[in-house]
């Protein structure tokens, strides 16, 4: 399973490829999608078409986006929320089936403290994937949000197998 894990801003949007064979966790692909200067639509535009770009490139099979929480001010949670509504809207437009996670959710799921802070996330990602070129901080996140997205895919696989064993 190929797994698309996306860190929604506005300036910059982080993105991450990893593939999942079991319990096998493999770097395919990181880097960053800065939106430019200029008008809103055309900063949106941008990040649509390199998340495009990235979603045909690699063909993951599903994505992961993290949710955003609340901004210092509303104008700029209204933005972040637009760039993350891109986010959600590309690879479901792929067709890709695509969940979303709390941040703290990612950093339990990753660290294993809830409030890590963004240090130790991208300390844990480099320990994954040792030797890996991690191309920022947005895209260590987003790295951490295809983590936490392949072991919650790996633990309801589980579930539903053992159910489907039981007859339940």
């Amino acid at each position: 399973m190929r797994v698309l894990g996306i860190d929604p801003g506005l300036r910059t949007t982080g993105w991450g490829v990893i593939e999942a064979t079991g319990s096998r966790l493999t770097h395919v692909a990181n880097g960053l999608c800065p939106s430019g200067e200029g008008a809103l639509a055309a900063r949106l535009l941008s990040l649509h078409d390199q998340l495009t770009d990235i979603v045909l490139r690699f063909a993951p099979d599903t994505a992961a986006v993290e949710q955003t929480f609340v901004n210092r001010d509303a104008a700029g949670t209204l933005k972040l929320g637009q760039a993350r509504g891109i986010a959600l809207l590309v690879p479901a437009r792929a067709g890709l089936e695509v969940g979303e996670y709390a941040p703290n959710a990612v950093k339990k799921t990753v660290v294993g403290v809830g409030h890590a802070d963004k240090r130790q996330i991208d300390h844990m990602v480099r320990l994954q994937f040792p030797g890996v070129a991690i191309a920022g901080a947005d895209a260590a996140d987003a790295l951490a949000v295809a983590l936490c997205h392949a072991h919650h895919m790996q633990t309801g696989g589980r579930l539903a197998a053992a159910l489907a064993r039981a007859g339940a």
